[in-house]
């Protein structure tokens, strides 16, 4: 019974299997044909014609093929050739099993390809993105159909496993029972190999899915967002009239930061005495306390323009900034706070305590009145020791300076719970406005006043019979009851049920109502702000109009051809002449490159081969040997970094030449020659070659080194001419040095009218006696003996000439060098035709051509070091300094002071400011327009 239902079970996987398989390859269009012969030859087809139960002889054929043969007479064979059945069959059934798992992969992965394919075809058309790309369901079902193959193939697996368990059990009653366990042991390893591969392709392909259907998803969400974007048209957002006027001020700010030629348009400059509440007064304007508080602490170190304008939301923003703090939010206001005392405190330089530099803010929310406010620092009387010496004088400057604006309306703060007398706002502002034509008085912590003052004395003040000074109006206002965490709510509200109970302001016909409270200064500040903005805008705006023409005027007479460029604008050109030329170093040929570093590279190596290698070891005996030493040790060492040094100034120096090369065309401008080359300087100085090229260039160098036999004829005349050649150039450099030890010779001395001098005449003595020791000895060595040395003393002593054994061999240095260089060029000259004895002979030729050896030898070293210098400058260094140019020019857009500095003249100045009053007229006439359309 048990082998009958494994039967049942064996045959309905195999039929779920095949199907599955079939259903795939089918969905996918791919050779149907090839996929069933890997399933067991075409038995899958008489299976179908003969039915698909099973009963047919394709059925029998791909059970037969796949299963093992069940029934009672089933192991009634032979021991010996049933057991040969069974493990012919067994591994019959697993490689059958692998190329079912295989072509079931195959299928899978084609179907996967052509539906990826289709999907990615249809990507670019995102206006039918739904057609384009599947739909969820087929990938839904898709997945599931894998899923099921996988489960399908996996009772398979078990079903074969057990299976093959039974026949092996069976068959090893006819072995010994160690080659049983081994062979069973083999079978098991195979059925757990075949079950991880099963495992690996069914969680590839389900990443694979799970992959491609999070994309679709995502590509889904984007198409419905363009959707609607489309949907949804742009409307231009209409500035507010106090937005644009507070532009206008800010850039006539940028234009003339000294307040001193044009920027005389209107707006509340709030002054008064240090703590004396001007600030509070700012705020209950504002309806926010949007400011950093102190106890007796000066807290405001630079003017703040808050510029207040209506809005649906109580919000707050910087001008150089996106972000929007939420006014109503107690979290939002502190950050608010910070931020403004961090850019005071940042503003302060250089020991400072106060600042001129314009803190920029806009304040919207409903029922605020539309005005600019400027709130400045206290006016302080006595400085403390934390100070600066001269704050109590930038402070008075500062005040002069804004409310000297014929234009300003002056809020003057006034402590109602101090003396009058006390005051020092008062004379200032006077001196501005004597006769208080454009001044708004305001009395504060008048709460703390009906405590402490006289009544009448407050009534004085408040109806401008106290003081001197003039106003337009005076105000009385409570700016709180002395706690931090009050609100602007319940300051207002302790206002108001403050001067309706206040004894002061009980009788009748001294105070008038309009006199108190914030909301009535706000509103009679706004009021007389915007009669005053009416009343002289156009003729600062005219003012502008006749500016633009004369600066017009004045560009197309000096500069006709060339059209009005900012600094901005000029650098951005600049930048991208810069980069066209680093673009044209690597259209450099190779060629060109090779050559240029090798003329690099010997006029870095030449003095050291001469001095250090080819001197030193023709003094020795052993030339060859003294040669190998020599080279080894410089490759070891020092070759390799003068090698690196040459590669890079010969890329320095082919940059700067191009640079120059770009001066000579007719279109260069002058005016960029300052910022190229603070640009190449700075990224020149930050450029240093990769530290590993000097490893690779020690390894090729001296394997380079180890050649000591030249090949061809060919490379021995090369070595040759370039043996002649250096030792002409060292011989021209020796012959300088002569000349100018001994003095110009007679010829020279009798055309220029020159003389020898004493010493030139004592070393011309000197030398004709080591001319006669050459003379001598034509293979002298390079040192003089202590005998010839003090004949050479003796023998100038007859002449009367005294000199020293170190004078001598100062002589006798040059001397020897220009015999020795003329010696190696005879042996160069005789060495040119000697190559097939070199050839056949050696090192043993009868003709001593050593020096055309090791010259061939420092000559392939240069070679095979310029190739690989060439590769890395192409490959790698010319990209870096692409790189390290492209970020100095970043850091210097960023840097204003670093743009003036370098981009100057009067064609730059004069061009900067044409730019800027021709912005800023731009905007008061907009703000002229929409002014006008207002009334």
């Amino acid at each position: 019974m048990l082998r009958v239902t494994k039967h049942i079970a064996q045959r309905d996987a195999t039929k779920r299997v095949t199907y599955l398989c079939h259903k795939i390859v089918v969905s996918s269009n791919s050779n149907y044909s090839t996929l069933n012969h890997r399933f067991g030859g075409g038995s899958y087809h008489r299976q179908q014609q003969h039915g698909s139960n099973g009963q047919g002889s394709g059925g029998q054929h791909f059970r037969s093929d796949f299963l093992a043969p069940h029934g009672p007479k089933a192991w009634t064979i032979p021991p010996n050739r049933g057991y040969g059945m069974v493990v012919v069959r067994i591994l019959r059934g697993a490689l059958k099993l692998r190329y079912l798992l295989l072509g079931g992969a195959i299928g899978g992965g084609m179907t996967l390809n052509k539906k990826y394919e289709d999907w990615k075809d249809g990507l670019p058309d995102l206006k039918w993105l739904e057609e384009a790309l599947p739909q969820g369901e087929k990938w839904s079902q898709f997945s599931k159909t894998l899923m099921e193959i996988g489960g399908a193939v996996k009772d398979v697996i078990e079903i074969a496993k057990d299976d093959i368990k039974s026949k092996t059990t069976v068959a090893a009653l006819s072995l010994s029972q160690d080659e049983s366990r081994k062979k069973y042991d083999n079978l098991q390893s195979q059925v757990e190999t075949l079950q991880t591969e099963i495992m690996n392709v069914q969680i590839k392909y389900q990443k694979e899915l799970e992959k491609m259907e999070k994309e679709n998803r995502e590509l889904r969400q984007q198409f419905l967002i363009l959707k609607q974007n489309k949907k949804t048209s742009t409307k231009k957002i209409k500035k507010s009239l106090i937005d644009m006027y507070s532009e206008v001020l800010d850039e006539l700010s940028g234009y003339d930061t000294s307040y001193s030629m044009a920027d005389h348009l209107p707006r509340v400059v709030v002054v008064g005495d240090q703590s004396s509440g001007k600030t509070s007064v700012l705020e209950s304007i504002a309806k926010a306390r949007i400011f950093p508080r102190g106890s007796g602490e000066m807290m405001t170190r630079a003017p703040v323009k808050v510029t207040l304008a209506e809005g649906p939301y109580h919000v707050a923003q910087f001008r150089d900034s996106d972000r929007e703090y939420d006014l109503t939010k107690e979290s939002d206001l502190s950050e608010l706070r910070r931020e403004v005392e961090f850019r005071m405190r940042a503003s302060v330089r250089g020991g400072k305590t106060v600042s001129n530099e314009v803190i920029s803010m806009t304040v919207k929310g409903p029922g605020l009145q539309r005005m600019v406010l400027v709130d400045l620092p206290g006016i302080i009387s006595t400085m403390t020791v934390d100070m600066a010496s001269d704050t109590k004088d930038s402070i008075h400057q500062m005040t002069k300076h804004y409310m000297s604006n014929p234009n300003a309306i002056i809020l003057c703060i006034q402590d109602g719970s101090v003396d009058a007398e006390r005051s020092n706002v008062t004379d200032l502002v006077m001196q501005c406005d004597p006769l208080g034509r454009r001044t708004i008085f305001v009395l504060t912590k008048v709460d703390l006043a009906e405590e402490l003052a006289d009544p009448d004395r407050i009534r004085k003040i408040l109806s401008g019979k106290l003081f001197p000074m003039k106003a337009l109006g005076y105000y009385a206002v409570v700016t709180g009851r002395g706690r931090k965490d009050d609100s602007i709510d319940a300051i207002r509200q302790y206002e108001e049920d403050f001067f309706k109970n206040s004894k002061l302001f009980q009788r009748r016909g001294v105070i008038m109502p309009h006199q108190v409270t914030s909301r009535n200064l706000s509103l009679a500040v706004s009021d007389r702000f915007w009669k005053m903005v009416r009343e002289t805008i156009e003729q600062q705006a005219d003012a502008f109009k006749a500016t633009r023409f004369n600066l017009e005027t004045e560009w197309k007479n000096n500069f006709p051809r060339l059209r009005e460029s900012g600094r901005d604008e000029l650098f951005d050109k600049a930048k991208g002449e810069i980069l066209d030329e680093v673009v044209t170093l690597s259209q450099i040929s190779a060629k060109k490159w090779e050559e240029a570093l090798n003329d690099s590279l010997w006029d870095k190596l030449s003095n050291y081969v001469f001095e250090n290698i080819y001197l030193p070891a023709a003094q020795s005996d052993s030339f060859n040997t003294m040669v190998d030493i020599k080279l080894r040790q410089w490759a070891e060492q020092a070759l390799p970094a003068k090698s690196v040094e040459a590669g890079w100034e010969t890329l320095q120096k082919e940059f700067i030449a191009l640079m120059e090369k770009a001066k000579k065309s007719p279109d260069h401008d002058n005016i960029f020659d300052n910022l190229k080359a603070a640009v190449v300087d700075e990224s020149i100085r930050r450029h240093t070659w990769e530290d590993k090229a000097i490893d690779m260039l020690r390894v090729i160098q001296l394997n380079t080194l180890e050649d000591r036999f030249v090949h061809d004829k060919s490379e021995w005349d090369q070595a040759v001419k370039f043996l002649e050649t250096s030792v002409k150039a060292k011989l021209a450099q020796t012959e300088e040095t002569l000349n100018e030890m001994f003095g110009p010779g007679q010829f020279t001395r009798l055309t220029h009218w020159k003389s020898l001098t004493e010493d030139q005449n004592k070393r011309r003595h000197v030398k004709t006696e080591l001319d006669k020791i050459l003379r001598n000895d034509d293979k002298h060595i390079p040192t003089l003996s202590y005998d010839e040395l003090t004949t050479v003393r003796k023998n100038l002593q007859r002449e009367n000439i005294e000199v020293d054994t170190d004078y001598i061999r100062q002589t006798w240095f040059p001397v020897y060098r220009r015999h020795f260089l003329k010696q190696a060029l005879h042996r160069a000259s005789d060495c040119r035709k000697a190559y097939y004895l070199y050839s056949q002979q050696g090192a043993e030729c009868d003709i001593n051509c050593n020096d055309v050896v090791l010259f061939w030898r420092i000559q392939q070293v240069i070679r095979v070091t310029a190739n690989a210098l060439r590769q890395q400058v192409i490959n790698r260094e010319a990209r870096r300094l692409d790189k390290e140019i492209k970020e100095v020019l970043d850091e210097f857009s960023e840097d204003e002071e670093k743009k003036s500095h370098l981009l100057t003249g009067k064609r730059v100045t004069l061009a900067e400011e044409l730019i800027k009053v021709r912005q800023i007229q731009e905007k008061l006439e907009e703000f002229i327009n929409s002014l006008n359309q207002e009334k």
